[in-house]
């Protein structure tokens, strides 16, 4: 009998006929069948709809999963995000032309143009000079313009300013991240380099992006206007322009919305374009939304009438939809605020599910990098994810016992390796009576930083609905495009 034969005979013997009562490996043949009984989508799709979750790492993943399941009065470890049940996944390499650890402004980049460059650097090659206006740097086509050319409807919905890093590489150039409004450009660069917020409102490939909702109204309004949220404060635009004037001339039949009331009356199907600007700077963290006076919808009700608008007519469209502030949440040390979000993107995706067909849809959701949170300790599993290490008693059982410190003082799960919440070793305080679940709580850093940074290793890639088998493997970047793009290719041609 050879060894394989012997092998198979061993787990009949042993073990399988031992552990077909038992629920995990019940649970584990129904993983299976469903696994096997999965039919492979169309290649081709009439849609796609792109997720970032910003600074999305799988730490954060793993916390959130845990953090939502325990929110619903579960043990958590069990639970799954929408996007975790997709069928298909890779492994993304996020570094950039220049370093080793990326930034965002280089990671969409390559996301979705296909083409990887420096960090801080907008849609350009990796030719560029951080800084320098240079109008013969090349200028990288993105899919959005893409999609746009060929008749596609277009949508960009973010919780971060619309001129930040991410959702401006899908519609500006710039040779900085930083150059959002004319204010953040050196004057000698102002007539011939163009700022971030007035490529958008500029922006004339196809017929306009039909839908763009954020924050950021300051880059928009002039330095003498107003703020419609804020009596106190006022646009930051040096050339006196109020750009929402201008964009609402150029679109007469579309809709310049500010506050939840205005996003609510929002009449589908009279409207051809939507600019919301919700937030002076970055929308608020989803945990401190409600308290927002004027108020200001969640991710997954921007998705949802999103793709209500751009699907109207039965339109094929191509769609962005990024979680922003999970990484405002890291760099800050806010663990919680972090994880909350990135619950909202995973109810934002299930918004989204909830109004397509995967048989004609490509949903992607991906990170464009990482961030240093780690899960450590020996915490019982069930213990609340930002909560105090709870360990097991010596029998293994369920106990009330904390996991100390060699300075015999509590320590939480989850910890950074860097960042705002460094304190200098025998100083750590005790956490004994801290609430350490408190959203505004700084988890514990290693190493002293104002703002934490970004990590390098690789993200996850998460993709179902047509031409989601490609995501596979261990993939550079810039493959994200070129998998998006495979799916819609014949719609860039028939257009």
């Amino acid at each position: 009998m050879n060894t394989l034969k012997l092998l198979t005979a061993a787990l009949l013997t042993t073990g399988v006929a031992q552990s077909s009562d038992n629920p995990w490996y019940q649970q584990g043949q129904a993983t299976l069948a469903t696994l096997k009984a999965h039919a492979a989508f169309p290649e081709q799709a009439k849609n796609v709809i792109f997720f970032v979750g910003d600074g999305m790492s799988l730490s954060t993943i793993t916390a959130a999963r845990i953090y939502q399941g325990q929110s619903k009065g579960q043990a958590g470890e069990e639970n799954l995000l929408s996007f975790e049940r997709f069928p298909y996944t890779a492994l993304s390499k996020t570094y950039n032309t220049n370093l080793q650890t990326p930034d965002s402004a280089g990671t969409m980049t390559a996301m979705i143009t296909g083409i990887k460059t420096k960090a801080g650097a907008i849609s350009v090659d990796e030719t560029v000079q951080i800084g320098v206006c240079d109008p013969k740097v090349p200028r990288l086509t993105s899919l959005l313009t893409e999609a746009e050319r060929a008749g596609m409807k277009t949508g960009i919905v973010t919780t971060t300013r619309l001129t930040h890093a991410t959702p401006a590489a899908a519609y500006a150039h710039a040779e900085k991240r930083g150059w959002e409004a004319d204010r953040d450009m050196p004057k000698k660069y102002r007539k011939t380099c163009t700022d971030i917020a007035k490529q958008l409102i500029d922006y004339a490939e196809g017929d306009g992006i039909e839908v763009a909702m954020g924050g950021g109204r300051k880059n928009f309004l002039s330095k003498k206007t107003k703020d419609p949220e804020y009596k106190n404060k006022k646009g930051v635009r040096q050339d006196g322009t109020d750009l929402t004037t201008v964009w609402q001339k150029k679109h007469p039949k579309g809709q310049y919305v500010w506050n939840q009331a205005q996003f609510d009356a929002i009449d589908i199907n009279s409207t051809s374009h939507v600019l919301g600007l919700f937030e002076r700077s970055h929308m608020q963290y989803e945990i401190d939304r409600a308290e927002d006076e004027a108020g200001e919808p969640s991710l997954a009700a921007m998705t949802s009438k999103t793709i209500d608008l751009l699907s109207k007519n039965d339109s094929p469209y191509f769609l962005i939809v990024e979680g922003g502030r999970i990484d405002h949440g890291h760099h800050a040390g806010y663990a919680k605020k972090a994880i909350d979000d990135t619950v909202a993107l995973s109810d934002a995706v299930q918004a989204a599910l909830a109004k397509v067909d995967l048989n004609n849809t490509l949903i992607v959701v991906t990170a464009d990098h990482s961030h240093t949170m780690t899960m450590s300790g020996y915490a019982q599993k069930g213990n609340p994810i930002l909560g105090k290490v709870k360990v097991p008693d010596a029998k293994g059982n369920p106990s009330d016992a904390l996991q100390k410190d060699d300075q015999g003082k509590p320590m939480t799960t989850l910890s950074y390796a860097n960042g705002p919440g460094y304190i200098n070793g025998d100083q750590r305080p005790d956490l004994t009576h801290v609430d350490t679940e408190h959203k505004d709580y700084k988890q514990a850093a290693t190493l002293p930083l104002d703002s934490e940074t970004h990590s390098g290793e690789d993200v996850i890639i998460y993709a179902t609905g047509a031409g989601s088998q490609w995501v596979r493997g261990v993939l550079e970047q810039n493959m994200t495009y070129h998998i998006m793009k495979a799916a819609i290719t014949h719609q860039l041609k028939e257009q």
